[in-house]
Parts: C-alpha cells; structure tokens; sequence
C-alpha cells in the first residue's frame, strides 16, 4: 500500500542525507570563515512580520491560526526573519552585522515542474554595510561557499533590480502589463517579453530596448551598450554596476561573475544589485541574492543591506552532475 506525500515534498535516505549534512556543514564553515556567525529563527512566523518584509513579492504560502486567534505563517525565507532578528536582538549594537543560516523554507509553487514546496537554504546577510563594497564582500563570500562545494564552473551572475523597472516607468508602461514583464523576466522568459512588448502601444525605439536589454550578458563592455540604448534613464544603474565591479576586482572575483541586465528576483525587497547563481551541469538556478538597503528600514532600523541564498538539494544535483560526489 502506497502512503502518500504532498506533492513538492520528498523523503530523504540515509546516504543523500549524510552527503546533504557534509555540504551544508561545508557551506557553513566557509561563511564562518570570513566571520558569518550562524543564527537560526523559528520556521513561525506571525504572517503580520513577513508580509511587513515583502507584502507583494512573495506572500507565505502556508497561513494557519494559533490558539489565540493569531495569523502565523510558514517562512518562504531567511532573510525577512533576519532582518527581524536584527531589529529586535541587535536595536542598539553597532553595525555591520555578519549573520549566517542553514534553514528550510517554504514556497507556493507548480510541483509539476519539479520546483519543491519545502526546501533548504543556505545564505549570509551583511547588515550595515553600504554598496559597493558590502555588495563585493557578499560576492566574495558567495564565490567561496561554491568552490566548498567543489563548484568552480559555477557562475554569479549580477544584474541591476532598478534598471527594467525604470524603463517601464519612463515608458508609461501600465500596471498589468509591467507586472507580467518582470514575471517573465524573473522566469527568464525572454520568448514571453518579446510577445508582451509586442501588444503594447510603444515607439519601435522603446520596444526594442525593452526587448534587447534583457539579453545583454557578458563583461563590462555590457555596461556601454545599457547606456547606448537605454541613455540616461540606465545611467543610475549602470554607474552602480561599474562600481561594484571595481570593488569585486580589488578582491580578486571579479572573474566569477558575469554581468546580466535581464536579471530581477521575485522578492520585491531586492534594490540596487541582484545576483543569481547557476552552473552549466544544472537547468535550475543554484541560489540568489542582492541588495536590500530599504528592508531593515520597515522594521525600524534604517541600515543598507545585501546577502544571498543557496538552494542546498540543487547544490547537491550539481555536485553530483560534475562528479564532485
């Protein structure tokens, strides 16, 4: 007799379990390594405090009531519970702070897909530190976490969250139809962009930047065909992305990563620098992560942040596509 489970969830064995425990253990001695110290908050939460984080972006998935009467909800991920904790347990501290997790999450997704609803993260927050050197130094932490899993080919690629946006805004592109462009973009759906651009009452010389931009990738010589066709309106976002490099040259990872103007995160608290982790023996992305200078603010401590999160069970496919296990 076959006892199910819900779909998006799975079993964990004895052997996958072992290799899982060693890559999270190597992924945390390396955060500590550059002076991440581990926290761990409930996987609770009052639905109140995440939804204050990231109201549109990615409400919780799973919501039930307490014996009280009070909304809770499932974590869909670390970094509003961190910023949270800071405000609470770090109120009069001096900042930065380096704070590190190993944690499971909980996400309203397609399981048809292969995406999971329970999942583990793996991720560093630095609070305190301004761009673009708080931004080079979480790169940099992040380039280390994937050579502990023996990732070399890994790649980070970093992208801008306000550059599309304010096209969109300039372009007096309506509500509906932004909200269905950036969906495409965070799906890397540039098939979709093209067909969304298409219906919409645009100069040619606006269509084909909204199309073209998104598919920009490669060195800093990106940077100058942004300001070619998008002029003044990327110069903001393009600035900010020639000084993180600088800083990620100064030290030394500037060759990890790969500059992506098509890039945006599903979570709407991202501002500035956005980053995304993939690897050429996976289809899905490894992880993510960017700035967030405006989050700490909705808790009361106004403080620039940055930090990311690496999906650990696709870390582990990776490993085992490249022959790391």
């Amino acid at each position: 007799m076959i006892h199910p489970i819900p779909p998006g969830t799975r079993d964990i064995l004895p052997e996958e379990r072992r290799e899982l425990r060693r890559l999270g253990l190597a992924l945390i001695e390396a955060f500590e390594r550059h002076g991440y110290g581990e926290v761990a908050t409930p996987t609770i939460e009052y639905e109140e405090v995440l939804a204050r984080g990231d109201e549109q972006g990615a409400p919780p998935a799973y919501r039930f009531f307490d014996e009280s009467g009070e909304l809770l909800a499932l974590r869909s991920d670390m970094t509003i519970p961190i910023a949270r904790l800071i405000a609470n347990r770090y109120a009069t501290a001096e900042p930065p702070f380096r704070l590190c997790y190993l944690a499971t999450a909980y996400r309203a997704v397609r399981p048809q897909r292969g995406q999971m609803r329970e999942f583990t993260q793996a991720g560093v927050e630095l609070v305190g530190s301004p761009a673009p050197q708080g931004t080079a130094e979480v790169v940099e932490v992040l380039a280390a976490a994937l050579d502990a899993a023996g990732l070399t080919r890994a790649v980070i690629g970093l992208g801008d969250a306000d550059l599309y946006r304010r096209l969109l805004d300039d372009f007096g592109v309506g509500a509906e139809a932004r909200a269905r462009l950036l969906g495409c973009l965070a799906a890397h759906d540039h098939v979709g962009i093209e067909t969304e651009v298409a219906g919409l009452d645009l100069s040619a010389a606006a269509a084909a930047t909204l199309i073209r931009l998104p598919g920009m990738r490669g060195g800093p010589e990106v940077l100058e065909q942004a300001r070619q066709i998008g002029g003044e309106i990327s110069a903001p976002a393009t600035a900010r992305l020639a000084a993180t490099l600088e800083a990620l040259r100064e030290r030394g990872v500037a060759d990890r990563v790969s500059l992506d103007l098509g890039l945006v995160r599903d979570l709407r608290y991202y501002t500035g620098a956005v980053l995304e982790v993939y690897d050429p023996a996976l289809g899905h992305i490894l992880g993510g992560g960017g700035r967030y200078d405006e989050l700490m603010g909705r808790f009361g401590r106004s403080l620039p942040a940055a930090g990311f999160a690496l999906h650990l069970e696709r870390l582990h496919v990776a490993q085992a596509e490249e022959g790391v296990l």
